[in-house]
């Protein structure tokens, strides 16, 4: 069974991907780059890691996607190609639908039969949250500071973009 959704979800992810970088409209990009982060969410919750799961929802989904639409929207890209509707492809949208509905069902569905594993008793948690914060902030400090600087530099850059637009 845990194939089988693995299959589904990683079929989703790569198609979500490959979408990102073969349209040209920026927001339906965007949108596509949402799904294929909510998909190896739902990867990480299959390997067993909820921690991970939830870091990939809310930091990538929340936070970086929505600054990314916000740089998107801010900047006036894809102005031109609003009209044409991300649903009106045919097969791709039904295809996309059905996926999504098959994700929203399996976490529905496998929620409480997952939570119930010895792996996910309260101590086990504690403990691999744990080992996560530990290896992070010891073993990995480096790449997370590298990371943290990274992302300060893209959101002073779109402030200085969009400054530069408004003339001020």
């Amino acid at each position: 069974m845990e194939q089988l959704f693995f299959i589904i979800f990683a079929s989703i992810a790569v198609a979500s991907a490959i979408s990102v970088v073969s349209l040209r409209n920026p927001v339906h990009s965007a949108l596509f780059l949402i799904v294929c982060f909510f998909n190896v969410a739902a990867l990480f919750i299959l390997l067993r890691s909820p921690f991970l799961a939830a870091v990939q929802i809310f930091i990538y989904v929340g936070a970086v996607m929505v600054l990314f639409l916000f740089a998107v929207l801010v900047l006036n890209l894809g102005k031109s190609e609003f009209s044409e509707p991300i649903f009106h492809r045919g097969p791709w949208s039904i295809a996309l639908l059905l996926g999504l509905f098959v994700e929203i069902i399996f976490l529905i569905l496998t929620g409480p039969l997952i939570a119930t594993k010895d792996i996910y008793t309260e101590g086990a948690m504690i403990k691999n949250t744990e080992i996560m914060g530990e290896l992070l902030y010891t073993r990995y400090i480096f790449p997370f500071e590298v990371v943290s600087i990274l992302l300060l530099v893209a959101l002073i850059g779109a402030t200085v973009l969009v400054m530069k637009d408004k003339g001020k």
